[in-house]
């Protein structure tokens, strides 16, 4: 991956929809790039398209036009065996559902990305633990998702996202199913990673105040960007 430009190049994108006889136009011509390791949030309310375009981003639907590039590699042209192999390697998905698999124990999810490279057994599990550790679940390491509050399912979550050290993860509310204190460790949490390893974080949401833990700022209405702000963060 070519890393002296900037990671992601959003370039004239647009997104239709036929529905029945109508065309739902759903992005428009949209451009902008995120440069590495910055946490971009983009930001919309219901319907804006925000997750129209973390789909297009992250390659799970193709562009009516139009196209998106991370590291050089223009994704929006990969076939599924392509994108497949192209996530394994540099993708993390952080999710608002956590998504966690319910017949697996905290580090067998942890795991799981690791077991897709091909890491033996012994050394992904000792990853996982790491990572667990890392997120202040080392007194969870052998329980099950049911047997965990939210918080920890997404500090769970927050751990297999960036156990494979990916160059970009993607958070889809990350936080939207918990409380204000769990979201401000969550957020400090992910911050706090991509920090020590100059990652990238796309943070989708609708909620303002998610917005403070940015760099950049994209917001969305109507399919539109209508501003691209960047900030100067504090500690």
């Amino acid at each position: 991956m070519d890393l002296e430009k900037p990671l992601i190049e959003i370039r004239n994108l647009r997104k239709e929809y036929i529905m029945g006889e109508e065309v739902v136009v759903a992005l428009k011509r949209i451009n902008f790039s995120i440069n590495r390791g910055e946490l971009c949030c983009i930001f919309g309310a219901s319907g804006s398209g925000k997750s129209t375009l973390l789909n297009q981003l992250a390659g799970m639907e193709k562009p009516s036009k139009g196209g998106v590039k991370i590291g050089g590699v223009p994704i929006s042209h990969l076939n599924e065996d392509q994108l497949a192999e192209f996530r394994q390697k540099y993708i993390g998905f952080v999710f608002q559902s956590y998504n966690l698999l319910p017949m697996l124990t905290a580090t067998e999810n942890v795991a799981l990305p690791l077991m897709f490279r091909g890491v033996p057994e012994g050394k992904r599990n000792a990853m996982a633990q790491s990572m667990l550790q890392k997120v202040g679940l080392g007194h969870r390491l052998h329980h099950y998702p049911g047997q965990m509050s939210g918080g920890q399912q997404q500090r769970v979550g927050i751990a297999r996202a960036f156990v494979t050290k990916p160059a970009v993860v993607f958070a889809d509310e990350p936080t939207g199913n918990l409380d204000t204190k769990t979201t401000k460790e969550v957020m400090t949490m992910i911050k706090n990673f991509a920090g020590t390893f100059k990652q990238t974080i796309i943070l989708v949401t609708h909620d303002p105040e998610m917005t403070v833990y940015a760099d950049r700022i994209v917001k969305l209405v109507d399919g539109e960007i209508v501003s691209n702000e960047t900030k100067k963060q504090t500690d």
